[in-house]
């Protein structure tokens, strides 16, 4: 079956936060009138959205599809309403955290403890998180402890108009931002200074590289095969530090918080590196699975995440 064009392009080319504008008046009629009245003037601009992003909405109905042999979610248009709606609220939410209006007292922890020791005892490392929930919870709530350092490596030029708007309600929101669209030695170097120090470095776990012929590994994800990023584990063999799962989501209307360790240190030997990568691309696969089991309408990429063009399976050797 031959893909429609628009459904195979790099997820950076498409504006996810295209009704930004729409966004920044709904934040404001949150402010005034509360959640539902946002929630009731909300959906006219998803309509208006769903109708006008062709390709967001095909990813939508086709992971939703996927996701319907797991658990009993929503299909078809009403499913994807749905699903949009779920990334306006984590969209408001991010917007209320940097104003100062969420509620972080309700955010519940799990694994906490584990991750509270490795912080005493000035041990850093690097923290795979994923598009599953709200990312800016961890970042706002390591304002509230400072012993938590973390730095987000992220690709935020197709999303400049929302990175502006964080940094009009807080302008700390982009003080933990570290703009990467390829590592270097002097990135590298970089990031070994403050894991060393006993920071985190946050990297997203589920988009491949921006680039031209990105490195991936392969791993079952919702039933089919889907290409991840490798980026993530060759710097962690890098740095040489212990390797954590950082998922934030919402669950039955409470923030949640989760925190993993997937590996102590990531060693990748000359013979058999493909498959060592593999392994580790597989059990990343295998919790992000899990997590969006948890909460079906939470993951936010937006793009066909089973095909993407100009990848081979032997990119990972490379």
């Amino acid at each position: 079956m031959t893909t429609r064009p628009d459904t195979s392009r790099h997820w950076a080319n498409i504006n996810e936060v295209s009704f930004v504008a729409g966004m920044r008046l709904l934040f404001w009629i949150f402010r005034l009138f509360g959640r539902w009245p946002f929630r009731i003037i909300l959906y006219p601009v998803l309509v208006w959205y769903v109708l006008a992003q062709g390709a967001a909405r095909r990813a939508s109905i086709a992971y939703l599809q996927r996701m319907r042999a797991y658990v009993p979610v929503t299909i078809g248009w009403r499913g994807v309403i749905k699903h949009f709606a779920a990334f306006a609220e984590n969209i408001l939410d991010k917007m209320l955290l940097w104003g100062g209006l969420f509620k972080t007292g309700q955010v519940r922890y799990e694994g906490q403890a584990y991750m509270h020791e490795q912080v005493m005892a000035g041990r850093g490392g690097l923290l795979i998180c994923s598009h599953v929930g709200n990312l800016e919870m961890c970042r706002v709530l390591s304002r509230n402890f400072p012993e938590v350092k973390l730095t987000v490596l992220v690709h935020t030029k197709h999303a400049q108009a929302f990175n502006r708007m964080l940094g009009q309600l807080d302008p700390a929101s982009q003080m933990d931002l570290l703009q990467v669209t390829e590592m270097t030695p002097a990135t590298a170097m970089l990031l070994a200074d403050k894991i060393a120090a006993g920071g985190f470095v946050v990297i997203a776990g589920d988009r491949i590289p921006v680039a031209p012929q990105p490195r991936v590994a392969y791993a079952q994800f919702l039933g089919r095969e889907a290409a991840f990023p490798v980026g993530p584990y060759v710097l962690a063999s890098i740095l040489q530090c212990p390797v954590y799962l950082l998922f934030s989501l919402q669950i039955n209307d409470m923030p949640h918080v989760c925190f993993e360790l997937l590996q102590e240190s990531v060693r990748l030997p000359r013979k058999g590196r493909d498959d060592a990568l593999k392994d580790l691309v597989a059990a990343y696969a295998a919790r992000l699975e899990h997590y969006c089991l948890r909460a079906p309408l939470q993951w936010f990429n937006f793009y066909d995440f089973w095909h993407l063009p100009h990848l081979e399976k032997t990119d990972a050797s490379r």
